[in-house]
């Protein structure tokens, strides 16, 4: 293999790389969003009133 095919065959790896990691990032951004998502629609669902008291009264 001469040096000109090397050099393209190791610049397409690196350019691979970078798309999978770059893929993978936003991935990872995804899923942190949609976890600070469902921690607010948690929050938002409490009701802190329920459960409160005990009606021991038959």
């Amino acid at each position: 293999m001469d040096i000109a095919a090397l050099s393209m065959v190791l610049s397409q790896a690196n350019v691979r790389q970078e798309a999978t990691m770059s893929v993978m990032k936003k991935t990872m951004d995804q899923a942190e969003s949609n976890g600070q998502n469902v921690v607010k629609m948690l929050e938002q669902s409490v009701q802190p009133h329920i459960g409160g008291s005990i009606d021991i009264k038959g």
